[in-house]
């Protein structure tokens, strides 16, 4: 009678790798780990050891053992936008020098998920705390309550009375831009703003209109973007005719270069025509000879300030809700002209 031999692979047990280094299993357990407590010497033998028996420690039972797993949940709904991947890269990078490891969630804003669901999913993940990067506001932003299980962080300079919330100052860099064209002989300065629904564009509208109405100055029609550099430079020709328009303030880099090559393309000059200012500080390194005034946005730092506070929250040092706003930075260059 034949038959079919199954072979089976044993999986390799901390005590395999303690005979193979000769030492103890404590000790094996020590250096996955990572305690102090382990001669280095002894820690380089366990570790040969671990790779010559291709042994991998059970980090689900070193998170039961611990109570947390060394890891935190980011929430995004865009990949593609610069302030969210610099955001990103502040927290990986800064989850990263403290032993941590950051799982990612995408929700598609198309299907108008809501903050209880997106938590929820990610909740259910190996995951000690979870921050979530907003460019638009769920519906139920308002009444949203984290679980009591789990520290939530929004990225956002929208208002939470549940989350702590941390974010660029995005009505402070349009205060700034507008004081600036100001203070350079400038009283009709046009807005090309980002998409409505955006909760950045929304601050930095509303700062721009505020501060020009503190001065007594009326704020003219706001010419909508998205964003991208096409739609600038709809704006710029648009604008490069509208009577009495010395100053464009547009809402990103992009879309203030847009704005620039339409002036331009409209037979006028920047700045000795139309003077303009962008937000983000992003294109250098892609525009040749870039000489756009702009106010740099600190993303990437926003994105580390997120995780050691969430840190803190892990570790019971922190339990209050707080609100941090990061400002920006002027950058001048060459995009404005003083009027006399």
């Amino acid at each position: 009678m034949s038959g079919t031999r199954r072979s089976t692979t044993r999986i390799v047990s901390m005590t395999d790798v303690a005979r193979l280094a000769g030492v103890s299993a404590q000790t094996v357990s020590r250096v996955s780990n990572s305690s102090d407590a382990v001669k280095p010497d002894t820690r380089d033998k366990v570790l040969a050891a671990m790779k010559e028996l291709g042994y991998r420690p059970n980090f689900a039972a070193r998170a039961l053992k611990r109570g947390r797993f060394n890891a935190v949940g980011v929430i995004m709904f865009d990949l593609g936008s610069t302030g969210n991947l610099r955001a990103l890269e502040g927290i990986t990078n800064a989850a990263s020098e403290h032993g941590y490891a950051v799982t990612i969630g995408m929700m598609n804003w198309a299907d108008k998920p809501t903050l209880a669901e997106t938590v929820r999913k990610m909740k259910d993940m190996p995951v000690d705390a979870i921050i979530v990067i907003l460019e638009h506001k769920p519906l139920d932003f308002d009444t949203f309550t984290p679980p009591p299980t789990i520290s939530v962080t929004l990225i956002t300079t929208a208002d939470s009375t549940t989350c702590s919330t941390i974010d660029s100052d995005q009505y402070g860099c349009s205060r700034t831009i507008v004081d600036y064209f100001l203070e350079h002989g400038h009283r009709n300065v046009h807005y090309v703003s980002g998409p409505e629904d955006s909760v950045a564009n929304g601050e930095r509208e509303r700062g721009w209109r505020e501060t020009l109405e503190a001065h007594g100055l009326t704020p003219p029609r706001v010419i909508r973007g998205d964003w991208q550099a096409e739609s600038g430079y709809d704006a710029g020709l648009q604008l490069a005719a509208t009577p009495g328009c010395t100053a464009v303030y547009a809402a990103n880099d992009n879309m203030a270069n847009g704005v620039m090559l339409g002036v331009r393309t409209a037979g006028k000059r920047v700045p000795e025509d139309v003077s303009v200012i962008g937000v983000d500080d992003s294109l250098g390194g892609v525009v040749p000879r870039l000489n756009l005034t702009t106010v740099r946005l600190h993303f990437s730092k926003v994105g580390r300030m997120a995780f050691e506070q969430t840190l803190e929250v892990i570790e019971g040092r922190r339990s209050e809700i707080t609100h941090q706003l990061v400002p920006g930075t002027l950058i001048e260059r060459d995009s404005v002209a003083t009027l006399r």
